[in-house]
């Protein structure tokens, strides 16, 4: 297998994975099983992997990951918007 298909396809899983999650706290407006703090762990892991990807010139690594990012940042602005006030 080619190593950059691999790598393409990898990065098109792992940046698509929470977009389910994100429809669903979007339909149901709800964010109470969600943790903010994985979150915001997740968002600093795939910022550092666009930095990263941006000192190797890679492409793909910066693409896949800023968008994760972006989905991701989504996903904690809704879980702002949505928790429910104490």
């Amino acid at each position: 297998m080619d190593v950059n298909i691999l790598g393409i396809v990898a990065g098109v899983l792992t940046s698509v994975s929470m977009i389910p999650q994100l429809i669903k706290v979007i339909k149901e407006k709800n964010v109470e099983d969600l943790s903010w703090v994985m979150i915001s762990i997740l968002i600093c892991g795939l910022s550092l992997w666009v930095w990263y990807g941006i000192l190797q010139n890679e492409l793909p690594i910066i693409l896949s990951n800023a968008f994760a990012v972006l989905v991701n940042l989504t996903l904690l602005v809704c879980f702002v918007i949505f928790r429910k006030k104490q």
